[in-house]
C-alpha cells in the first residue's frame, strides 16, 4: 500500500505487479485487472530507480499509457536501467513506446490516429499472445505510435495502421502493446494479462481479499492500539466497509459522524441510522446542517465552486463535532481507487484532476487527525466483495453510489430547498422503479438530475412552463468507464409519467444515452 494504507503489500502476498503511473487514467484499471487474477498489484511512481523498483522485488513491470509523447522535452520518463533487471515488463501504449524508443526504436504521430475499435491480426501467437485467435478486436486510444522498431524486437500484432501493435524483445523480457488491453473493449484482453502474469512472471496468483481483509484488521489494530478512531459516515458502501474493517478492529474505540448536509435523498438519514444499529455498536454522532448548507449554497451555480464549498462546511462540521470526542487520535476514510486517480494520484505527478472529491485530501491536516484509509487501493467491485466478506448485508453492499456532495451535483444550476425537493421526489421514483423491476442489481448507477432549465409543456387545458429532469443510468465494472443503460421502454416510459404525475413542478423527462468517456457519470 501507499503512505495513506496501512502496511505492506507483502503481507497482503509474497508476489506483486508494479504498475508505472505515466499519467494514464487507466493505470488504475490496469492495477485492477491484474487483482482479477489474483495477483496484488502496486501503483508506483514513474520516476522511481532501478534500483529501487528492484528492491520491491516484482514479479513484473507494467508500463501504463500516457497523455504525453516520448519524443517531448519533459516527457515523463521511466529509468532505463529497469530494462535490464531481468524482471519482465509490459508497456501499454505510452509504456509501449517508451520502451521501445529506450531500446532502439522510432516513435512519431500516426498517419492516421486510432480511437476507438480495431482489428487485430496476430502474426506470433506465442508467449504473450497464446492462445487467441488469428484476428481479435482491440481498442485504440493513441495519436502516436511505434514507426520503426530495432532489430532486437519481433513484431507480434498489427491493425491496418499500426504496424507494430505487439512486439517482443529477442533477448530481453520485454513486451509491448499499443493497444489496452484492460478496458472491456478488448473482449480478449484478460487473456493477454494472464498469459503476461502466468506464463511469462510465472506467478502463482496468490493475493485474495479474505487475506487482504485479516490483514488489514490486524495491521489496524497494531497500528491504532487504545486510540479512538472518528469515522465519517454516509450510508454508502465505501464508508460502511470501513467503519465494518475498524469495528472488527477496534469494537468500541470506534465513532462514527454523520453529517446531514440536507443534500441526502429521501429518508437517507433514516435509512442510514437503521443500518448502522443494526450492524455497529460504535458510537455515532448526527449533526443536523441542512441550513448551514444551503445558506452557503445560495446564489452558487458553478460545480467545481459547490464542491468546495460543501467540502469547507463539511470540515467544519467535521470539526466541530469532533472536538467533542475525547482522545481521538485517527481519522477513517473510505477514500478509493477511482477517488484518488481522478484527483490527481500526486500533486506533482503526472495524472490531471477530472473533478474534486472533497474526501481526498485535506482534511486531517485541518482536524489535527492521523489518516486511515484502508480501502484506499482498492476499486468498488473489490469493496463490495470485502463486504461480504465482513458479513454486511446483500442491500447494503450493492447500494449504488453516491456522490460526497450529494443531490447538489445533480441539482444543476442554483441549489434551493424546493428544488431539491423536486430532484429528491423525481430521484425516489427512478430508483423504487429501477428495483421494482429487478434491475438495481443489473444497473451500476442509476439516479434522476433536475436540469437548471424549464420547458413548455401542457397539462388538462393549460400551458406550463416548468422543470425537466434528465434520467441517468450506467452500467460498469470499475466506474472508470461506462455505458449507458439500455432500459426498456416501458419501464421509461412508467418511470416519466409517474414523475410527471406525482412531483409538482415537472413537465418534461429526458434520458442520458453519453457513455464514459466522453461524459462523466454524475453531470457535475
Amino acid at each position: 500500500m501507499n503512505q495513506h494504507g496501512n502496511g505492506d503489500p507483502a503481507h497482503y502476498s509474497d508476489e506483486r505487479i508494479l504498475v508505472l503511473d505515466f499519467g494514464s487514467q487507466y493505470a488504475q484499471l490496469i492495477a485492477r485487472r491484474v487483482r482479477e487474477q489474483n495477483v496484488y498489484c502496486e501503483i508506483i511512481r514513474h520516476d522511481l530507480s532501478a534500483k529501487q523498483i528492484a528492491d520491491k522485488k516484482p514479479a513484473g513491470i507494467i508500463l501504463s499509457g500516457g497523455p504525453s509523447s516520448v519524443y517531448v522535452d519533459g516527457a515523463p520518463r521511466c529509468d532505463e536501467g529497469l530494462f535490464q533487471l531481468g524482471i519482465p515488463v509490459l508497456g501499454i501504449c505510452y509504456g509501449m513506446q517508451l520502451a521501445c524508443h529506450a531500446l532502439g526504436g522510432r516513435v512519431g504521430h500516426c498517419h492516421s490516429r486510432e480511437f476507438g475499435r480495431a482489428t487485430l491480426k496476430i502474426s506470433d501467437g506465442h508467449s504473450l499472445l497464446a492462445g487467441l485467435p488469428p484476428e481479435m478486436d482491440v481498442w485504440m486510444s493513441h495519436g502516436d505510435q511505434v514507426n520503426e522498431v530495432s532489430t532486437d524486437f519481433t513484431p507480434l500484432a498489427a491493425t491496418q495502421s499500426c504496424p507494430f501493435a505487439a512486439v517482443q524483445h529477442k533477448s530481453l523480457p520485454v513486451f509491448g502493446l499499443q493497444f489496452h488491453p484492460e478496458v472491456t473493449h478488448t473482449p480478449l484482453g484478460p487473456t493477454i494479462l494472464h498469459n503476461f502474469l502466468y506464463a511469462v512472471c510465472k506467478c502463482q496468483g496468490r493475493w485474495h481479499l479474505a487475506d487482504f481483509a485479516q490483514a488489514t484488521i490486524e495491521q489496524l489494530r497494531q497500528r491504532i492500539g487504545e486510540s479512538r478512531v472518528i469515522c465519517g459516515l454516509s450510508g454508502g458502501v465505501d464508508s460502511a466497509v470501513t467503519a465494518a474493517l475498524l469495528y472488527k478492529a477496534i469494537g468500541s474505540q470506534l465513532s462514527c459522524i454523520l453529517v446531514d448536509n440536507g443534500l441526502l435523498r429521501k429518508d437517507e438519514q433514516a435509512a442510514v441510522l437503521a443500518e448502522f444499529t443494526n450492524h455497529f455498536k460504535a458510537d455515532l454522532h448526527v449533526v443536523n446542517a441542512e441550513s448551514r448548507f444551503l445558506n452557503a449554497l445560495t446564489g452558487v451555480t458553478e460545480p467545481q465552486q459547490k464542491r468546495k464549498l460543501i467540502g469547507f462546511h463539511f470540515i467544519e462540521c467535521f470539526k466541530e463535532e469532533a472536538a467533542k470526542i475525547a482522545d481521538a487520535r485517527y481519522l477513517a476514510q473510505g477514500t478509493l481507487y477511482p477517488d484518488v486517480i481522478e484527483s490527481g494520484a500526486a500533486p506533482d505527478g503526472p495524472a490531471a484532476t477530472i473533478k474534486l472529491h472533497h474526501n481526498v485530501g485535506g482534511l486531517p491536516e485541518q482536524l489535527g487527525f492521523e489518516l486511515v484509509e484502508p480501502l484506499r487501493d482498492l476499486f468498488k467491485d473489490e469493496v463490495r466483495k470485502l463486504g461480504l466478506e465482513l458479513g454486511l448485508p446483500e442491500q447494503l453492499v450493492w447500494r449504488h453510489p453516491f456522490p460526497g456532495p450529494g443531490l447538489a451535483v445533480r441539482c444543476l444550476g442554483e441549489v434551493t430547498a424546493d428544488r431539491l425537493e423536486v430532484l429528491r421526489e423525481a430521484d425516489h421514483i427512478v430508483v423504487s422503479e429501477i428495483k421494482a423491476a429487478g434491475l438495481y442489481r443489473q444497473t451500476s448507477q442509476v439516479f434522476a438530475v433536475l436540469l437548471p432549465v424549464q420547458s413548455v409543456g401542457v397539462m388538462g387545458d393549460a400551458r406550463t412552463y416548468e422543470n425537466a429532469v434528465a434520467i441517468r443510468s450506467v452500467n460498469t465494472d470499475d466506474f472508470m468507464t461506462a455505458d449507458w443503460s439500455r432500459l426498456p421502454y416501458d419501464l421509461l416510459a412508467r418511470i416519466s409519467t409517474r414523475i410527471i404525475n406525482e412531483v409538482r413542478g415537472v413537465n418534461r423527462v429526458c434520458y442520458d444515452i453519453s457513455s464514459k468517456p466522453p461524459a462523466t457519470i454524475e453531470w457535475e
